[in-house]
């Protein structure tokens, strides 16, 4: 087993022991902290979407905090802000929430659109700008934000230009009947496994981990392949905006970390296919025509993948 492979594994062993289930889950979240994405969770409440990002957190020896979106939250409280000293009559910086390494972002869209505007810039450039003053954020940095699609009294739908700073929209969806009965098992015996998770990798070891995405290889079929799937979507019928040179940039990322967790140090078209939902469903919007016929972006972004060829030989 390489070693990428093997922290991997000990990682996803340790979240087992808070979450049942959600491999697939668990492995989309390390892809994207592995090419330095962030993460939208969109689920209906009380499937686990916060104790995922918690225990993924508390496996990793970095700093962490958790920032409740309500509708009174000012981008201040985000950023920081800077306050006079009195002792020497200078502008000192507090820092916001938003500094530190792995940040929750509970119910984002629960805050109004300048407070989520706030985050465009630290998302894109690992940076914050105050009174004309930039910090940068300790890296490795990872916003992981959660949101309820089902209630929309109170909220603030995420427009485009925010959807589109996150690397992977993902669900977890409801829990099997053999992974419900584990969990009450859990909860039967008091079990408390997020109070005793232990981190198991460090900063410099996922820092390590993203410096190793950049050299899996990826041949020019490949590349083509990618550039062919963002063509076919700005030309197709049943969508109103298709993929962004920004989202093509993303699926070869995405598929290079993939590859690089399956033990291969080059990519080939199925990571790519497997990449393609989660990383590029949430930069689509269906027609007017789609929506009436209940396709949704998923549907779509499949048929624009099967409409095009797969490469068959890879230099």
């Amino acid at each position: 087993m390489q070693p990428t492979q093997r922290m991997a594994q000990l990682l996803k062993q340790n979240i087992g022991r808070v979450v049942v289930g959600k491999g697939n889950v668990i492995d989309l979240l390390l892809i994207s902290m592995l090419c330095r994405g962030h993460v939208l969770i969109e689920d209906v409440p009380g499937v686990g979407k916060t104790t995922l990002v918690s225990a993924l957190a508390r496996s990793l020896d970095c700093s962490f905090k958790r920032i409740q979106f309500t509708p009174d939250i000012t981008p201040s409280d985000i950023t920081g802000f800077s306050i006079v000293n009195f002792k020497t009559g200078e502008l000192e910086y507090r820092s916001g929430l938003i500094m530190s390494q792995i940040v929750l972002a509970d119910e984002i869209n629960r805050t109004s659109p300048k407070t989520q505007s706030s985050l465009l810039e630290v998302m894109e450039e690992g940076q914050v700008t105050v009174d004309g003053v930039t910090y940068r954020m300790p890296q490795p940095f990872i916003v992981m934000a959660t949101q309820n699609p089902v209630d929309f009294v109170g909220t603030y739908p995420l427009p485009e230009a925010q959807l589109d700073r996150f690397f992977m929209r993902i669900s977890m969806g409801y829990p099997s009947q053999d992974e419900e009965t584990a969990i009450l098992e859990r909860f039967t015996v008091g079990a408390r496994p997020m109070e005793d998770l232990r981190p198991i990798c460090s900063a410099q070891d996922i820092l390590n981990l993203q410096v190793q995405v950049d050299d899996v290889y990826s041949s020019k079929e490949v590349r083509a392949y990618i550039s062919a799937i963002a063509a076919a979507s700005r030309k197709h019928s049943a969508l109103q905006l298709g993929i962004s040179t920004r989202g093509a940039i993303f699926l070869l990322r995405a598929a290079q970390a993939c590859a690089l967790l399956e033990g291969r140090d080059y990519v080939i078209p199925e990571d790519v296919q497997r990449m393609a939902v989660p990383v590029l469903a949430h930069r689509i919007v269906p027609s007017p025509e789609a929506r009436m016929r209940n396709m949704s972006a998923e549907r779509v972004l499949q048929s624009v993948i099967g409409s095009v060829q797969v490469p068959v030989k890879l230099s």
